[in-house]
């Protein structure tokens, strides 16, 4: 194997020598290489599955230039990876600009099947790594759910935006006293049962609450419902008839709508996920939010170094800064002050 990015996979798999559990249950970023030195090409790995993204444009020439190095890359990737890691039973492929769905929610080209489930600072995770585009467990935000276990023991939380439900299981593995998931999909949500399943925990059909964010998070604030934590996690671009989610353009709109759900002292969780907005674009929307005294950044949590890459590893600078964040993912956490303190 003589393709270049060897070098740059070698250097990064070594830098991530210690994330490896001796059971191959856990989840991570292999390669990042946005930052790690091949931006047409991310590699994560689930358990005993290796997940390739690649994000190279597929030429209509017969796969010549950009698209056809994209290809070499990821080819010379998978083999690399089942020589230093052989105990890898499944490789999926993601082609991240095709215009064929199949294959961008991923095609197996090595094994049978993929990996159902991982497990992350003791708590299963359930996956269906070809369900959607991604993978069904979002590996930037592992050190927010290693947060949760650490500090929402007793809490009420609302999980919205749940997606598959990662960030509430982990709220429910700390011991959280009610968890309620929010999310338009249905099926989404079935993801986050078969996790609870997977680690004991009771389904209350209620705390999963399938509909629009805009008209469920309004029936929550008629029914005066309080929660010690909100978890905010939104994508990126998302539109029902009830309302637009544009993290670019509108997330103070989000953070104020979620507001009036949160108890005194309680926490808001923000996460900002979009590329183009840098980290200080996105501080100044929250420091212009705690101006009026009733929210207060806590915290910054950064996202792990296997996602976002190692100093001995990174390459490459982000498009845009995410300073004082570490990565595009930028997640802060908000302590709430209420008016109505006594009643709340």
């Amino acid at each position: 194997m003589n393709h270049p990015i060897i070098e740059l996979l070698s250097r990064a798999l070594d830098a991530r020598a210690g994330l490896f559990d001796e059971r191959h249950e856990t989840a991570f970023r292999l390669f990042n290489g946005f930052t790690e030195g091949q931006p047409q090409l991310a590699v994560d790995l689930y358990a005993r599955t290796l997940v390739l993204h690649d994000y190279s444009e597929i030429s209509i020439m017969q796969g010549q230039g950009q698209g056809q190095e994209g290809q070499s890359a990821v080819a010379a990737a998978e083999q690399f990876y089942q020589s230093r890691l052989p105990w890898i039973s499944a490789a999926l492929l993601k082609s991240r600009q095709s215009a064929n769905p199949e294959d961008r929610t991923g095609r197996l080209v090595t094994g049978s099947s993929p990996t159902h489930k991982v497990r992350e600072n003791g708590i299963w995770y359930a996956v269906d790594l070809t369900m959607n585009r991604d993978a069904g467990l979002y590996l930037d935000t592992r050190n927010l759910r290693a947060w949760e276990l650490s500090n929402l023991a007793g809490a009420r939380v609302l999980n919205t935006f749940a997606y598959t439900g990662s960030l509430g299981v982990a709220a429910k593995a700390a011991g959280a006293s009610r968890v309620v998931h929010l999310d338009l999909n249905r099926t989404f949500l079935n993801v986050a049962k078969t996790s609870y399943t997977l680690n004991g925990f009771p389904i209350v059909k209620s705390d999963f609450l399938t509909g629009d964010f805009w008209s469920r998070i309004g029936g929550l604030i008629r029914n005066r419902e309080l929660f010690d934590c909100v978890l905010l996690d939104p994508p990126f671009f998302a539109a029902t008839k009830k309302g637009v989610v544009d993290m670019e353009k509108n997330y103070a709109r989000l953070i104020n709508k979620v507001r009036p759900l949160i108890a005194h002292g309680g926490r808001l969780i923000a996460v900002n996920n979009a590329v183009y907005v840098s980290g200080a674009e996105y501080l100044k929307t929250l420091e212009a939010l705690c101006e009026d005294g009733y929210l207060t950044i806590e915290e910054l949590i950064p996202v792990a170094e296997d996602f976002a890459g190692y100093p001995t590893t990174r390459v490459e600078r982000e498009m845009i800064d995410p300073a004082p964040f570490n990565h595009s993912t930028k997640i802060a956490i908000l302590r709430v002050r209420r008016k109505d303190a006594k009643t709340a």
